[in-house]
């Protein structure tokens, strides 16, 4: 009967502690004060310490317990043993308290026997007379029944303060699309929640680079296996870090499109996280990628307008027949502009000979820069793809000053006619839509440097004469009178390789061919850097020097007459007219070149292999 009245005593002290915690936002562990007090009461039990249930394991409760060190954890398996006949036993071997001979572990249940947690207290004389009656198995339902509301309670506030930081989080997340503030947002959230836990963000290689918030890039060479698990799977993932002592909780930053990198959570290596705990980073890194990846999207639609623009002005620029140097600056000012790389070069290739473009930084003329260029073609001489080489020093033995590296090659149908090379000394600088852009820029370009190349070579046909290689007379022409434009002086010659006829008649035609091949030799040799040589028709041949003193043209001239002789076979020798202009008189093309034609035509009626200067009152 003192049993019964003790145990109805009993249940109103346990009603108080319910109606005062049960929905109140107090610690969830001030409660178990409270309760101690009734066992020391009731049992004259001096110790007690309760155990929380957490995915079959028992972690003793504390204040702020969620966040501090979950010491002294016991494995259901451990003990399960001992509960097989009745929900208390002695348990010698997780004796906490050295100072006690005897302790009892009582385990309590939910209606449905789902384990709440576990009651352990000193073993007293009153207890163990209280063990032997019936009312020990009403003890054990009141006092899990107890357990069940505080848990409840506890996991209402809890789970209250946790949605209320996600809510908070999340509606910063929705008034911005900044990537720096979405990732300090989530650092901040993580560190409010678990201010004693080490916190890492580990971003892909495609984030956008301008965020002050600290961070390292994903590596899957460098990072442990449950880390790179959990990025490619997107599923949350522990590990055991014993050479660190810490255990990580690796949660993947997803959207809907894909993983955008991992939130590292490190803690003590004997802490356990709860169900909950993993349910609030879960969720937080889940609204982070959402966020990071609308952020992200929104970045891409203004990047793809700029892409375009970019695109669509590159290939508007390159369509309006510039010249191959020109196109090549203009691109060179693209890729300065649009990438931000601290150098640039640009190879041609000819009968497998580089040739580096003027355009190119001078650091691509040292070893240093030609040890780039040989590495970039031995590549292509391998295949033919792009190259987007983040750390170069990975790949190279080498200690490299610039270790991000994107090449494109220049293409001529299926072939390689040269390539382009940007360089930054930061890992990682250049991101994959860079990398796709630049691709896009370079292959939209390669066709109008091609066609620029052919315009050229069309062009150098047409002014040249085809069986001398000399200059066509319709070039000199042009040459001459946009000399006589923006130049002061200019000596014009005129050159009549003496008696071919006769040479054409002994020893046939094509041997005459031959001699206008030897004489436009001699003639390129001479006047190289000088001026210009061109095939004026027939066996006549013309020279222009801009910018010469008759005195000078003349020393040149009677040089040919010296040199033609001994450099033709069989030999031959000319007769030269000269004519010059000045800015101070009254000259057109015409006059100048009628006036060469009289001086040729006086060295011929002199006896020819002479040079005749037109005689004017202003010479």
């Amino acid at each position: 009967m003192d049993n019964q009245i003790d145990l109805t005593k009993f249940k109103g002290k346990v009603f108080d502690i319910w109606t005062e915690f049960a929905f109140s936002h107090e610690s969830s562990a001030k409660w178990f004060e409270d309760f101690k007090i009734l066992l020391a009461e009731f049992f004259d039990v001096k110790y007690a310490g309760y155990y929380i249930q957490d995915a079959h394991t028992f972690i003793q409760l504390k204040w702020n317990h969620s966040l501090s060190k979950k010491r002294e954890a016991i494995r259901w398996h451990e003990i399960e043993g001992f509960f097989y006949e009745k929900d208390f036993a002695e348990i010698p071997f997780i004796r906490k308290e050295e100072k006690l001979n005897r302790e009892v572990s009582i385990l309590l249940r939910d209606e449905e026997n789902v384990i709440l947690g576990m009651l352990m207290m000193d073993l007293t004389e009153k207890w163990e007379r209280f063990s032997q009656t019936p009312d020990v198995n009403e003890f054990i339902a009141i006092v899990s029944k107890l357990i069940k509301v505080i848990r409840k309670s506890v996991y209402l506030t809890q789970q209250e303060h946790q949605y209320r930081n996600l809510f908070n989080v999340t509606k910063m997340f929705h008034s911005t699309l900044e990537i720096d503030q979405i990732l300090q947002g989530t650092l901040f959230a993580i560190h409010d929640a678990f201010p004693d836990f080490g916190t890492t963000l580990i971003l892909s290689n495609d984030q956008d680079r301008k965020t002050s918030v600290p961070y390292k890039l994903f590596d899957y060479t460098a990072e442990r296996p449950a880390t790179v698990e959990a990025y490619v799977s997107g599923e949350i993932t522990s590990d055991l870090v014993e050479d660190l002592e810490m255990r990580q909780l690796n949660v993947p930053i997803k959207g809907k499109q894909g993983n955008y990198g991992i939130l590292q959570v490190s803690t003590p290596l004997d802490y356990l996280f709860s169900y909950r705990q993993k349910e609030f980073i879960t969720m937080l890194a889940a609204t982070a990628g959402n966020a990071l990846e609308n952020a992200k999207l929104f970045i891409q639609s203004h990047r793809l307008v700029g892409d375009l623009q970019l695109i669509n002005e590159t290939t508007h620029k390159l369509n309006m027949n510039l010249s191959q140097g020109e196109m090549v600056i203009f691109l060179r000012n693209q890729l300065m502009k649009s990438f931000q790389p601290e150098h640039v070069c640009f190879v041609f290739i000819e009968d497998e000979e580089y040739s580096i473009n003027a355009a190119s930084s001078d650091y691509f003329y040292t070893l240093e820069g030609q040890m780039y260029i040989q590495h970039v073609g031995n590549q292509f001489k391998k295949m033919k793809d792009s190259l987007f080489i983040a750390d170069f020093n990975r790949i190279s033995n080498a200690n490299v000053a610039y270790r991000s590296l994107v090449a494109i090659p220049l293409r001529e149908q299926d072939t390689i006619t040269g390539f382009s090379i940007v360089l930054h000394s930061e890992p990682y600088y250049f991101s994959f839509d860079s990398f796709k852009l630049m691709q896009s820029l370079i292959q939209h370009s390669s066709l109008a440097l091609s066609n620029s190349a052919l315009r050229h070579k069309l062009q150098e046909m047409v002014d040249r004469d085809h069986l001398t290689n000399l200059y066509a007379r319709s070039y000199l022409d042009r040459y001459v009178e946009e000399s006589m434009e923006k130049d002061t002086s200019g000596t014009f010659v005129l050159m009549d390789i003496d008696n071919f006829k006769q040479i054409n008649d002994t020893h046939g035609h094509q041997i005459g061919d031959s001699i206008l091949r030897q004489i436009a030799t001699v003639i390129e040799k001479q006047v190289e850097k000088l001026g210009i040589g061109a095939r004026w028709g027939g066996e006549e041949l013309a020279l222009y020097f801009s910018e010469m003193t008759l005195e000078e043209g003349k020393k040149i001239c009677k040089s040919l007459l010296e040199i033609i002789p001994i450099y033709t076979n069989p030999s031959v020798t000319v007769s030269i007219g000269v004519s010059l202009w000045c800015e101070d008189g009254e000259m057109n093309f015409h006059n100048l070149f009628h006036h060469a034609d009289t001086a040729l035509y006086e060295a011929k009626n002199n006896g020819k292999n002479q040079l005749c200067v037109y005689k004017a009152d202003h010479f």
